[in-house]
């Protein structure tokens, strides 16, 4: 109960500060934008007990797409805590209370994939924040899942992006990436457990959060895969399917408990 009130003030009272300076920076065109975005995940993390292990490298000297697998909203606070990323979101979440405004500060792609013209400007949105050196995180099940499996990946995005990417002048790079939940209180997570962090289908927010927050401790594993260049050289479909096994691949490593070369992340 105690920690639950202590999470509900931070973001109470450090989210609306995080929209204003945000804010002010965006219009003063000043840097800093990244350092505040990833210092705030950072502290929602160790608040709620996540904590974070890294495998591989991201890219981080290039434009770069991460293609990743989608389980639950803690994704964002891990994925946010470890760099400065932009997010692709479902239009919904622009109309969150409070949630929506700070998702746009953070620089979020918002898409609505039953129109298909709002597709087209989400894509173009997607290159200008590359174009401008912020990373982009695009789950691309399209949906999240019960952190046991990964689905199917959707090509659409995918495969436009990585057309668009080979008209810049120094391209983008596609790189897969895993995000896998494992323990439990320093337990290994089986697959029963996995859903008490996954928060899919037509599961209610607030009561699933607050069970998070009452059993808490968890640990959260992000595995990079071998980045591709975008150079529209490939089909989208077969770039989608082969990013969906890598991913797939990463996932079920991770899962089984043995990822390779894993190092603490930041909380």
């Amino acid at each position: 109960m105690a920690r639950g009130l202590l999470i509900a003030a931070f973001f109470f009272t450090m989210t609306p500060l995080l929209i204003s300076v945000q804010w002010l920076l965006d219009k003063l065109k000043l840097p800093g934008w990244g350092a505040i975005a990833v210092g705030y995940y950072r502290v929602l993390c160790r608040l709620l007990r996540i904590r974070i292990s890294v495998v591989g490298e991201p890219v981080h000297d290039r434009a770069v797409l991460f293609v990743s697998n989608h389980v639950s909203w803690a994704d964002i606070l891990v994925i946010g805590s470890i760099a400065p990323v932009a997010f692709v979101a479902k239009r919904e979440v622009a109309s969150w209370p409070l949630v929506g405004v700070t998702a746009r500060l953070q620089r979020t792609v918002f898409v609505d994939r039953s129109r298909r013209h709002q597709t087209g400007q989400a894509i173009g949105e997607i290159v200008q924040r590359l174009a401008g050196g912020t990373p982009v995180v695009l789950f691309a099940e399209g949906t999240s899942s019960d952190g046991n499996r990964v689905l199917p990946f959707r090509s659409a995005l995918v495969g436009a992006v990585e057309e668009a990417g080979a008209h810049l002048e120094r391209g983008i790079m596609i790189q897969p990436m895993s995000i896998g939940y494992t323990g439990l209180h320093g337990i290994p997570m089986g697959r029963q457990h996995r859903p008490l962090v996954a928060w899919y289908g037509d599961l209610d927010f607030m009561p699933h959060i607050r069970a998070f927050i009452a059993r808490g401790a968890v640990d959260a594993v992000v595995s990079y895969g071998t980045p591709v260049a975008a150079d529209g050289a490939a089909d989208r479909k077969a770039m989608t399917k082969s990013l969906e096994g890598t991913v797939r691949a990463l996932n079920a490593t991770t899962l089984r408990g043995r990822p390779l070369a894993a190092h603490p992340g930041t909380s």
